[in-house]
């Protein structure tokens, strides 16, 4: 019979196949939950366990609220103060070199620089001196009220130690933040005694409000002292520089206020003027002068002397319109034509004349202009040579009325400055407003139980998950179906639930070796048929005809470790078959702690020993099981002083040739495969081999170790069963949905499972 192997394959998996049916069955451990929902696993995992999980929260919870409790009540004084930007009164020096710079003012610092201010130990020093807390019980303890009064005051009369622990006192009680966004700073002051830590909020207030005063007035003070020097000074550097200024102007003779308003640039200014003007004029006056040289001069002559011109030109006009009608009415030899002639005449050469003196007004106009032109260049020139040695003196002048000016403009701006510096020192003015005083707190700060509470359920509730889990990872045994398939690289065949007994007393019910005195040692196939035992068997059997696509006849039952429950798996299918017809021989070859017999309530005289020995023989020792027909029993026999050599003898061999004539199917009950050799001996001679664990006690390495040891004999495993599954564990979520079902189906919940 040829039936499926394993074979290793490079990145340690495992694929099984099957040769019967033509195909491949492929294991692949690391796709197994690839598609299941992360979620509900993690779920299952807090439910499984749960009491993990439960216990820290419980612990952590009940502590918080005993502490809670049992905890002094400390009160929280709370005052708001308000800082405005510095400069905003008197003592802003406006445009003054002597405030800080207000273009760099960034009100986050400042803030941040007020907090330091009020968390300073000076100031809590004052606060301490202010208050007497040296002597306050509820600040300095019970003994302080006894301490000696103090000779001096101030802090000059606590010791450096005594000083340091008061101050230690108000600061590790103090807190000062700024609220976001705003110019508001909040004091906060944390004591048992409520009257107590307002009065001390209050107070650090008012000393932080008068030490700002005190700090300004300092400031104002020294700053006026320094601008009192420093105006002595410049007082007689303004005198100086004026006496200079106004020697220097009678030596160069500028009479006005600057260069700009002295007689020689006035002049200058006045000749340059006329220069312009009389080149315009010139330069006029030469293009009607050439025009009147041109073949018509008259076209040139200005309107004013064209006027007897103009006369004679029309008179012109009229003679020759008269002489031109005489002519053609007459001839030209008519007396009144002559005589217009000679009249026509005599106008054209008073035109001539005309003209001839008109031109030369023209020409006695141009060279006047062209003489002003001349003596007012040559009278520009002399002055402009005076007015280039003044601007060489106005360099000089220039520096000396510089200085003065700016002498005068420091000493007046420093005047200044004196003056607000005067009413700052005697304003009291301060940028700190108070918002809010501190009032006596009604209720306390701490302990606050429902946060306390809060905080305890949610660090105990991540305790106890994060145990959980490390508990789950660190978890070696197999839990479910899936994982003993991830582990092994093997098909399931089927699980066995483990219920409650609810019958009797509650209990778990199972049936091993260890408890074979119990009265309650049943075959569950048979005392319990409709029970969900008994179902799951019946799936098994189905599993076991068909997962291989022949039904194997020779099948060994074995379990990597005892108390697994493979007696019980191997007694209960073997019920399971012949009930369905077929000739089953069930055989105990556990020949260390036979455990067939017990359950099924025969007797041991004679059995596979006695048959491997040669002391019997089959037939003598095969014994039929009276309440299931078709159900033949080997047990085990006496127990032999060397089990592995009997069951490696060539005669088993024999035996298992002559029973497969015999018999339908063969179920082979053998010891744990780890803990004795017997079934790995026993497992090449049989088609297929069963392996049954333990849910929750057959650990990962064992599972993986015995499927090892049959491979490396090249048994042919079948598949894995998981016994004794509790399917109200978390882990078997998706079978809770038929748990109010399953009872329609049974009449009883009692389970064998171990064994």
């Amino acid at each position: 019979m040829d039936s499926g192997k394993l074979v290793p394959s490079d990145l340690g998996r495992r694929e099984l196949e099957t040769t019967d049916l033509g195909r491949q069955y492929r294991l692949q451990p690391d796709f197994q939950y690839q598609n299941q929902n992360a979620i509900r696993e993690y779920w299952s995992i807090l439910l499984k366990r749960k009491m993990v999980v439960i216990a820290p929260v419980l612990i952590l919870v009940t502590l918080a609220a005993i502490s809670s409790v049992r905890a002094k009540p400390i009160y929280d004084a709370l005052g708001r103060v308000s800082i405005h930007r510095e400069g905003g009164g008197f003592s802003a020096f406006k445009e003054g070199s002597l405030d800080m710079s207000q273009e760099d003012y960034d009100p986050t610092i400042a803030l941040e620089t007020q907090t330091r201010v009020l968390e300073s130990d000076s100031l809590a020093l004052q606060v301490v001196n202010k208050l007497r807390l040296d002597k306050n019980p509820a600040f300095a303890g019970p003994s302080a009220a006894a301490k000696n009064p103090p000779v001096l005051e101030g802090p000059s009369r606590f010791s450096p130690e005594e000083e340091a622990s008061l101050i230690a006192g108000i600061k590790g009680s103090l807190s000062v933040k700024n609220i976001p966004n705003t110019r508001l700073l909040e004091i906060h002051y944390k004591s048992p005694d409520p009257r107590l830590a307002a009065e001390i909020v209050n107070t650090l207030i008012a000393e932080y409000i008068e030490l700002n005063i005190k700090t300004k007035y300092d400031s104002a003070m020294q700053a006026s002292e320094w601008l009192t020097n420093q105006l002595a000074d410049l007082q007689i550097k303004v005198e100086s520089s004026q006496q200079k200024l106004v020697k220097y102007q009678q030596e160069n003779g500028i009479l006005g206020g600057d260069e700009k308003s002295n007689i020689i640039v006035a002049k200058l200014e006045d000749l340059n003027k006329q220069l312009t003007d009389a080149e315009a004029d010139r330069i006029r006056k030469d293009s009607v002068y050439r025009q009147t040289l041109g073949p018509n001069p008259e076209n040139a002559i200005p309107a004013p002397q064209n006027v007897s011109l103009l006369k004679l030109h029309d008179q012109e006009l009229e003679l020759r319109k008269q002489y031109a009608q005489a002519t053609l009415q007459f001839g030209p030899a008519y007396p009144k034509v002559i005589e217009l002639n000679d009249q026509l005449k005599q106008v054209q050469g008073a035109i001539q004349s005309e003209a001839r003196k008109a031109s030369r007004v023209i020409q006695a106009e141009y060279l006047t202009a062209v003489e002003r032109e001349k003596m007012l260049r040559k009278a520009f020139d002399d002055q402009k040579q005076q007015a280039n040695l003044l601007n060489q003196r106005a360099i000089q002048y220039s520096l000396l009325k510089r200085e003065a000016d700016s002498n005068r403009q420091l000493y007046e701006g420093l005047l200044q400055r004196l003056k607000e510096a005067g009413m700052a020192a005697g304003l009291k003015s301060s940028n700190v407003q108070i918002v809010d005083a501190a009032r006596i707190p009604t209720t306390p700060f701490s302990p606050n139980i429902p946060r306390n509470i809060e905080l305890a359920l949610m660090l105990g509730l991540t305790c106890g998950v994060a145990v959980a889990f490390a508990l789950e990872a660190l978890d070696q045994t197999v839990h479910t179906v899936e994982q003993a398939e991830m582990m092994s690289s093997l098909p399931s065949l089927g699980m066995v639930p483990l219920f409650r007994e609810t019958l009797y007393m509650n209990k778990y019910f199972s049936l091993s070796a260890k408890n074979n005195n119990n009265s309650r040692n049943e075959v569950v196939a048979l005392s319990h048929p409709k029970s969900e035992a008994s179902e799951a068997y019946r799936a098994l059997r189905t599993s076991i005809l068909l997962a291989g696509g022949t039904a194997p006849q020779v099948l060994l039952v074995t379990s990597p470790l005892p108390q697994e429950g493979k007696t019980t798996t191997c007694v209960n299918c073997g019920i399971m078959l012949a009930q369905q017809g077929r000739r089953v021989l069930l055989i105990d070859a556990d020949l260390r702690r036979p455990s067939i017999h017990l359950r099924l309530k025969m007797k041991n005289e004679r059995g596979l020993t006695n048959i491997l020995t040669g002391r019997a023989i089959a037939a003598d020792c095969i014994n039929k099981y009276l309440q299931v027909p078709n159900l033949s029993v080997l047990t085990a026999g006496s127990s032999p002083p060397r089990p592995s050599e009997l069951l490696g003898s060539e005669l088993i061999n024999d035996l298992l040739t002559q029973w497969r004539k015999e018999y339908d199917h063969i179920l082979i009950d053998t010891p744990p495969a780890l803990s004795v050799t017997d079934a790995v001996l026993l497992s090449p001679k049989t088609d297929r081999v069963v392996l049954v664990i333990r849910a929750g006690q057959t650990t990962k390495g064992a599972l993986s170790r015995a499927r090892d040891l049959l491979l490396q004999v090249n048994a042919q495993v079948l598949g894995v069963v998981v016994n004794a599954v509790d399917l109200n564990a978390p882990q078997y979520y998706y079978y809770s949905y038929g748990s109010s079902h399953r009872s329609y189906y049974s009449d009883d919940t009692r389970v064998n499972n171990k064994g």
